[in-house]
């Protein structure tokens, strides 16, 4: 039997990706653990995607794996950022700009209602909501760290902003066409 406990957290601190421990309170923790509740809720969407929905849900899963990026990248302590690697466990420039083409390839799908949308029109789309306000969440404890003097580099802000508008986004297209909950409607 595999045994995945090790005690070592027992006393209130974590083991960071290339060495050292931190207070599971702390800055950094808070914000990959937040990653991680993001993941997990994106897996809830993911497993609500019905027939038809195959590439919204490859579309979750792969924002589903660059969050784990996100977290190995956050999980490192500034000083070992140079053993980082490029989209594997850190965030790049590309893998940032590709969100907007997904936001894109998702929103022209959909008509906005003028006004701000009530989340809970379908199962699916309050799932992604969900996920999205994680994400939003996961941002601020990220702008904390940078505060701090913490964060080896900001392209992981500008990722999580569009993250979480991607989700937003998929949350639109998978939007009910109820009047009363989502005035626009998915274009035909």
């Amino acid at each position: 039997m595999l045994k995945i406990y090790t005690k070592k957290g027992d006393d209130g601190t974590t083991g960071l990706w290339y060495g050292g421990r931190v207070e599971k309170s702390g800055l950094r923790t808070d914000a990959y653990g937040t990653l991680d509740e993001a993941s997990s809720a994106l897996g809830v969407a993911r497993a609500a995607c019905g027939d038809g929905q195959a590439e919204l849900a490859a579309d979750i899963l792969s924002l589903q794996n660059e969050l784990f990026v996100a977290g190995a990248e956050l999980a490192t302590a500034p000083e070992a950022a140079d053993r980082l690697e490029d989209g594997i466990s850190r965030i790049t420039a590309d893998m940032t700009d590709a969100l907007d083409g997904e936001i894109d390839k998702y929103m022209s799908q959909v008509d906005l209602p003028p006004k701000f949308v009530i989340p809970g029109g379908t199962a699916l789309s309050a799932h992604l909501d969900l996920a999205r306000t994680i994400i939003r969440r996961a941002e601020r404890a990220v702008v904390r760290i940078g505060i701090a003097g913490e964060l080896a580099s900001d392209e992981i802000l500008r990722f999580l902003n569009r993250a979480s508008d991607l989700c937003f986004a998929m949350a639109r297209y998978a939007d009910t066409e109820d009047p009363e909950l989502f005035e626009g409607r998915r274009k035909e």
